[in-house]
């Protein structure tokens, strides 16, 4: 895991050699497309102001929870006990990014979405609430934890999410196993190499050409770089987004030559 000096300084590798936010300089029709549809969607959608109202409940919960954490850890803290409202500070996708996975679904409309790492279930909302008759699959791997997020769906009146709890080793098969195919997947579980390698070979079989991987936090470590680099030299993929914070992949055939872009976001 990189020091915050060290990220920050990447960070500003990123942004300098990163595309412009407005798509000005980008040839594929498809990415600018991307960039000014759902990048630059400044709209305020139905569900956002609810979601985050449930967030800041969840940043002033003092329950205690015992964890396990099969994870890397989070930035912050890696311990067994943690309250509610440490995990909502410290783990939950903030509002940029989740608001931009609900973008990225309603334009889209993928019908399976699979989630591997639910937390408190806010990023699992934005993506069941982006296209309401999809089927979302989010996974958690401690039991706690995926106990609030199931109570949190069933408060926010959120029927079409299944929650899939327990280790990824021992879940993630059978759960994949099941699926006739994924159109959109988010991975932010174990922040590894060879974890993270992992998930995207056993993902690879149920993708088609127009599904979409995103992966958080490629950024994260020397590992994670490593593993997103991999990811995209990998002969199926076609297209790549660098958002430095995520990393979106595409399989689309339509683009001959692989192409891999970094976009100020």
């Amino acid at each position: 895991m990189y020091s915050k000096w060290q990220l920050a300084k990447k960070y500003m590798l990123y942004w300098w050699r990163a595309s412009n936010s407005k798509g000005h300089g980008v040839h594929s029709p498809f990415v600018f497309n991307f960039i000014t549809q759902v990048l630059n969607d400044k709209r305020l959608f139905y569900c956002y102001e609810t979601i985050e109202a449930a967030r800041k409940e969840l940043k002033n919960d003092n329950t205690v929870l015992t964890i396990e954490d099969f994870g890397a850890g989070s930035r912050i803290h890696a311990h067994t006990q943690r309250s509610v409202k440490d995990i909502a500070s410290s783990s939950l996708k903030p509002k940029k990014y989740s608001q931009l996975l609900f973008r990225m679904v309603n334009y889209f409309q993928p019908e399976t979405i699979l989630e591997l790492g639910t937390s408190l279930g806010i990023t699992t909302a934005y993506l069941a609430c982006g296209k309401a008759d999809a089927q979302v699959i989010t996974m958690e791997g401690a039991k706690a934890v995926a106990a609030i997020a199931q109570q949190n769906f069933k408060s926010w009146r959120l029927k079409n999410i299944q929650l899939v709890t327990g280790n990824f080793n021992d879940t993630l098969p059978g759960t994949i196993a099941q699926l006739a195919s994924i159109d959109f997947a988010f991975v932010d579980g174990n922040h590894r190499l060879q974890p993270t390698l992992d998930y995207f070979n056993q993902l690879l079989p149920k993708v088609h050409e127009y599904s979409v991987l995103i992966f958080d936090d490629i950024h994260w470590s020397g590992e994670m770089e490593e593993a997103w680099n991999t990811i995209k030299a990998h002969e199926q993929v076609r297209l790549t987004i660098d958002l430095f914070f995520i990393g979106i992949v595409y399989f689309r055939k339509e683009n001959k030559v692989k192409q891999d872009f970094a976009i100020r976001f």
